[in-house]
């Protein structure tokens, strides 16, 4: 998989499967993979540890947007999370459960999301979820210390590095002074060597992207599209889109 990308190209990634409020089908859910599954499309998803290690499907830190619990996604035991449901009634999936329903029909991209910058401990899970699946899977992080330790690693799929071009959202507060100078000035790039990058569409065209696409010919992802219009003119500066709300 690492050696041939061009499948991170092939065809438009929904962002967190093909989900509709209207339809009941919510984001990240196995419903979300199989209706992108049957469109052909990619899917990205997320993914977060629980309390006691177990890899889930998710995306937020907390659990209230998304479920009608409350409280911190990693403060529940995978006993918990397995039985809090999804808006539309389905469970939050367990990574193995969400892998076993794309069974490699289509390109999985999974973002890794761990609550703390420099915490590996979820690449490891991650890659060790991944050792016996078969089909087109990729790996990418805001936050470089995981694809770093993956690199380091010898990991076989495809790693990415989620980026935009400012940090001031709350969620980066809390990065060190040297985590700043890393995921700002791309200092990082010596030790995570990416495949390719996840870029912010409203932050295209940027200098970063132009030159990874340029000198290094690398693919660039665009997130979130949410009309055609916007698809036209991401592809105009990335090599793929990442969208949702419409059937790209």
């Amino acid at each position: 998989m690492k050696s041939d990308k061009s499948w991170l190209i092939a065809r438009p990634i929904a962002h967190r499967g093909l989900h509709d409020p209207e339809r009941r089908i919510a984001e990240n859910s196995l419903g979300a993979a199989q209706a992108a599954v049957a469109g052909g499309y990619g899917i990205e998803c997320d993914v977060r540890l629980s309390r006691d290690g177990k890899v889930f499907v998710f995306h937020d830190e907390k659990l209230d947007r998304l479920t009608e619990a409350f409280g911190a996604f990693r403060g529940r035991d995978a006993h918990e999370l397995a039985h809090i449901a999804l808006q539309g009634g389905e469970m939050i999936p367990t990574l193995a459960a969400f892998l076993a329903a794309v069974a490699g029909a289509v390109p999985l991209i999974v973002e890794l999301k761990s609550d703390s910058f420099g915490d590996v401990t979820l690449a490891d899970a991650v890659a060790a979820e991944l050792a016996d699946y078969h089909g087109p899977v990729a790996l990418k992080s805001f936050d470089p210390a995981p694809i770093a330790a993956l690199r380091a690693g010898a990991a076989p799929w495809p790693l990415g590095i989620v980026a935009q071009s400012d940090y001031e959202d709350e969620e980066f507060d809390r990065l060190t002074p040297a985590q700043w100078e890393e995921v700002t000035r791309f200092t990082h790039a010596g030790a995570t060597r990416p495949d390719f990058l996840s870029w912010r569409a409203a932050d295209l065209p940027a200098p970063v992207v132009e030159v990874f696409r340029a000198c290094a010919g690398l693919p660039v992802m665009s997130w979130t599209i949410r009309s055609p219009q916007q698809a036209e003119t991401a592809r105009k500066h990335a090599d793929q889109i990442v969208f949702e709300g419409f059937y790209a």
